[in-house]
């Protein structure tokens, strides 16, 4: 199996200006996650960005990069834009792993590519992992997916699904044998796929949810979903967040020392 990883990165964030570029112990955010990312065995690895700033730092560290439109409403339309630039073919699996990420297991991303090499019916694959918790399922940030007996996604939502009606009225323990999963937020597309994708409208409930990937469920598509035994690593929203990945990230420097 081959697969090409593309990292799209823009410089603007409104809760973290520059994100991309903040210093992980010596290095720039996104360069940490093309490390992280050729550590997969992935065939190449890509940082599409929207700024000269993103385009040098990566480059000075021999990390490839492409110049994308500053003008993209997400990360998937810039990858698309990538891909065409690149001149990939239509059956290329391209996993989008995304720049905010610099703990990413290399196996989860080589897991996601693995999915939908396995899964010629699906045009995406994505991951999840097991909530065993009241709290999480309950969490509107833990955005859950439920499955059909193949392995693909049959929804994606913020709200707690799947409910255990008389479960839930009598308490707030989560059945034993509930199918509860956290989605992941990394995909792999099919180039092909990829460019179809920017002609496609937006669904309804995209708009409501806030969630991208229900765009290709309403269509009709199908989206096999790869169940992790870990939870993924934290990525970076906020500067709360940067700091304690910064604390993570040094933590695993030890222990590899």
């Amino acid at each position: 199996m081959q697969f090409t990883v593309i990292i799209p990165a823009r410089h603007a964030s409104t809760r973290l200006p520059a994100k991309p570029l903040a210093d992980i112990h010596g290095k720039p955010m996104v360069v940490r996650v093309a490390e992280r990312a050729a550590l997969s065995e992935a065939a190449a690895v890509w940082v599409a960005a929207d700024d000269e700033r993103i385009i040098n730092a990566v480059n000075e560290h021999g990390i490839q990069s492409i110049t994308t439109s500053p003008e993209h409403a997400s990360g998937t339309d810039r990858l698309a834009e990538a891909v065409i630039q690149l001149g990939l073919a239509d059956d290329v699996i391209v996993v989008n792993v995304q720049g905010d990420e610099p703990l990413i297991a290399p196996e989860l991303i080589r897991a996601v590519a693995a999915e939908l090499a396995a899964h010629p019916e699906s045009v995406m694959a994505t991951a999840c992992h097991a909530i065993d918790d009241y709290a999480g399922m309950m969490n509107p940030n833990m955005v859950k997916v439920v499955m059909d007996a193949a392995g693909h996604a049959m929804y994606f939502s913020r709200a707690p699904i799947p409910y255990a009606r008389d479960a839930f009225a009598a308490g707030t323990e989560l059945p034993a044998d509930l199918p509860v999963y956290r989605h992941i937020g990394l995909y792999a597309y099919r180039v092909g796929f990829l460019k179809q994708y920017a002609n496609l409208s937006p669904a309804p409930i995209e708009r409501f949810e806030s969630l991208e990937q229900l765009r290709v469920l309403w269509h009709g598509f199908k989206i096999s979903v790869s169940i992790s035994p870990h939870p993924a690593a934290p990525g970076v929203d906020t500067a709360e967040d940067l700091a304690h990945v910064r604390n993570l990230f040094l933590a695993s420097l030890s222990k590899e020392g």
